[in-house]
């Protein structure tokens, strides 16, 4: 497939030594989210379809260079803990939410399997001289905790599907 990803790497987004062959179900999808406007928080309709060059149909992201974004629903509860606020899958606009990895601990060149469509990791986090549009209640958590992708292989997705980290 892509670059390969080193030992470490493998490590630090799964949090532990204990590492496969191929990476099995690392995580889960708890939230595909999408928005019909920009600067909106995205709705967590369940289930929906990645395409390779558009990224997840339905949303006002889709056809820009990031494609999907992903956010790890233990970066989001790490927040509402610290701040008391409460927020969920979409909050911060992400298109997938996940849990049980280190997204931002993945390497660019990653390649992730969400149910069956396939991701590229092509950044982490966002430029932070770049204004960033959208906010939930004065946080912007995908511009320092998300990861962004590129669509290498078109499929569906939904709450529940599995998360793999591949290996070449």
């Amino acid at each position: 497939m892509g670059k390969s990803i080193s030992r470490e790497a493998l490590e630090g987004a799964l949090g532990s030594p204990e590492i496969s062959e191929e990476i099995g179900s690392t995580g889960r999808v708890i939230g595909v989210c999408l928005s019909k406007r920009r600067r909106e928080p995205k709705e967590n309709v369940q289930r929906g379809y990645i395409k390779k060059g558009v990224g997840l149909v339905g949303d006002s992201h889709a056809g820009t260079e990031k494609e999907v974004s992903l956010l790890a629903m233990e970066a989001i509860q790490a927040l509402c803990q610290r701040t008391g606020i409460v927020a969920g899958p979409g909050s911060f606009a992400e298109n997938i939410t996940t849990e049980g990895l280190e997204l931002k601990q993945l390497p660019i060149g990653a390649e992730i399997h969400v149910g069956g469509a396939g991701l590229k990791v092509i950044g982490i986090g966002k430029d932070p001289s770049t204004p960033h549009t959208y906010s939930f209640r004065g946080y912007s958590l995908l511009r320092e905790e998300g990861i962004f992708c590129k669509v290498t292989k078109s499929g569906r997705i939904k709450v529940g599907d599995g998360v793999r980290i591949m290996r070449d």
